[in-house]
């Protein structure tokens, strides 16, 4: 395998994910690395997300909203996604990895893994909501 050649820009990107806990989309990490890079265009984030993705050196998580957001976390862990606001939060939560064994037994082929996500109403969003009167 031929050996990547370093580039700032990726580097920028790597570190600005770094920074952030909100699992950020493409759009904002590009209007973020902008403020770097000026001249950077969205197709040299988009490909840098991409190939950083399939590297396995930040997470591309595919949520139900069609947009797909970035993680640098790249340990095992599960995403809580707002259905109000849309907000990804990291999950403290011990593996669930047995899962793959339950859905394997009546399954003829093999699992390999499995991406878990969690919805529901985050804290921000449930405080905001109007207290019902009965």
């Amino acid at each position: 395998m031929a050996t990547l050649k370093y580039s700032r820009q990726r580097e920028a990107i790597k570190e600005f994910l770094a920074t952030r806990k909100d699992h950020p989309t493409a759009d904002v990490v590009y209007q973020n690395i902008r403020e770097i890079y000026p001249h950077i265009s969205l197709g040299t984030v988009y490909r840098n997300l991409t190939l950083l993705s399939d590297l396995g050196e930040i997470l591309r998580l595919r949520l139900s909203d069609g947009v797909d957001h970035f993680d640098a976390d790249t340990s095992l862990h599960y995403h809580f996604i707002c259905k109000d606001c849309g907000s990804v939060i990291d999950l403290e939560l011990d593996s669930i990895d047995h899962i793959n064994a339950a859905a394997g037994r009546n399954f003829p082929g093999q699992i390999d893994g499995n991406v878990t996500y969690f919805y529901g109403t985050c804290k921000d969003c449930l405080l905001s909501k109007p207290m019902e009167t009965s």
